[in-house]
């Protein structure tokens, strides 16, 4: 019997799934006395530019940065998601 002749998929780059999966994973940290989520956005994972809260500089579209959203506000979370603000990551961190 012979070899099959269906060509194998070529591997993923580890690199290009290892961003994607870092790229959604939200976490929560606790901010000046305050609870706030936070989901990393990877490079080329965004399509749109925003203004940084921290500088006010913008960030454009593609550029790696971070969404943060109270998760202890007092109207809920709804509201809560939908004041969520785009930062540089090194913004954040200085935040």
């Amino acid at each position: 019997m012979g070899r099959s002749r269906r060509r194998r998929p070529e591997p993923r780059s580890t690199d290009d799934s290892f961003e994607r999966l870092l790229s959604g994973f939200r976490r929560t940290e606790e901010r000046r006395g305050n609870s706030w989520n936070v989901q990393p956005v990877g490079p080329g994972r965004s399509d749109k530019a925003y203004t940084c809260p921290g500088c006010s500089r913008p960030i454009p579209p593609g550029a790696a940065h971070v969404v943060a959203w109270r998760d202890d506000g007092v109207m809920g979370a709804r509201a809560d998601l939908e004041a969520r603000r785009h930062w540089h990551s090194h913004c954040w961190n200085l935040a």
